[in-house]
């Protein structure tokens, strides 16, 4: 009976893991298109259309606050900005689906590596909420703590099962 719960556990875990690799290969290819096509738009056609969608709002008041910030967010949008975001993202996703690549057709040094990517893209999280206090980072990196959990725990199970653990 204990063996039958430990196996279901050990099942639902696996299953959870699958799920939060299909959850970062998504962010990841989201990151790499976003990445993509803040490369190939430029800054003057992002002004623009910023300035195209907000028109209506500023002129029915002035001083809405949300249509000034993202406007004040474009203005501020520099080629060397756009530049370091389509870097970035490009960088980002391009790592995270090596990644879950590799951990999706078990190959077995990408676990830890993938540990220590997580790990690194959560101590970069942590020093920009320091900066931003954006809530995302944080609900982020705890979602990228669970990840590093389960795929510590598939590490392991499968080193048990190839007899190297």
């Amino acid at each position: 009976m204990i063996r039958q719960f430990s196996d279901a556990v050990e099942r639902r875990l696996h299953r959870l893991f699958e799920v939060s690799l299909f959850a970062k290969g998504a962010f990841a290819a989201i990151e790499l298109l976003s990445g993509i096509a803040i490369w190939i738009a430029s800054a003057d056609w992002v002004l623009q259309t910023v300035r195209w969608l907000t028109r209506y709002e500023i002129v029915e008041d002035p001083g809405d606050r949300v249509a000034n910030w993202i406007l004040g967010l474009a203005q501020g949008y520099s080629v060397s900005t756009q530049q370091f975001w389509a870097l970035y993202l490009v960088a980002h996703g391009v790592v995270k689906l090596g990644i879950v690549a590799a951990l999706a057709c078990r190959v077995l040094w990408a676990y830890p590596a993938s540990i220590l990517v997580l790990v690194g893209f959560i101590l970069y999280q942590i020093e920009r909420f320091a900066v931003t206090h954006a809530p995302f980072l944080i609900a982020l990196s705890l979602f990228d703590l669970v990840v590093i959990w389960l795929v510590w725990h598939e590490y392991q199970r499968m080193r048990a099962a190839s007899g190297t653990g």
